[in-house]
């Protein structure tokens, strides 16, 4: 069992960066993916990171403002967001999955973080 802890939201300007954390409990991930949900909608996946790889995906909505990352180390992965929009505002969570590879349907994972808030301020 995976616990995950998400940390780095706030409220910034439209412009602005933040950098979000997610910290694992343990190691035993193979994949990360962060996922966001404003008001109003539905859950949407934003990045995609694999441990061993380190190769990614993104959703054409953040593509060329967000960088996933890793710091395997640590078992925290991080979400660099530049460029923020109003619309990027959400709540904000990481998610894994026991085994399988992850994508972007939030229905392919079993365990989640609290999530952290992103207010983007126009």
């Amino acid at each position: 069992q995976v616990q995950l802890v998400e940390s780095g939201g706030g409220s910034v300007q439209a412009g602005g960066s933040l950098r979000l954390s997610c910290a694992a409990s343990a190691s035993a991930y193979n994949c990360m993916g962060w996922f966001r949900q404003a008001p109003g909608k539905e859950r949407e996946g934003v990045a995609i990171i694999y441990r061993d790889r380190g190769s990614t995906a993104y959703a054409d909505s953040v593509k060329g403002r967000f960088t996933v990352s890793q710091d395997n180390a640590k078992n925290t992965v991080y979400l660099q967001m530049n460029s923020l929009k109003p619309e990027d505002t959400a709540m904000y969570s990481c998610a894994t999955r026991s085994s399988g590879y992850c994508s972007f349907d939030q229905w392919r994972y079993n365990y989640w973080g609290q999530g952290t808030q992103v207010t983007v301020s126009s």
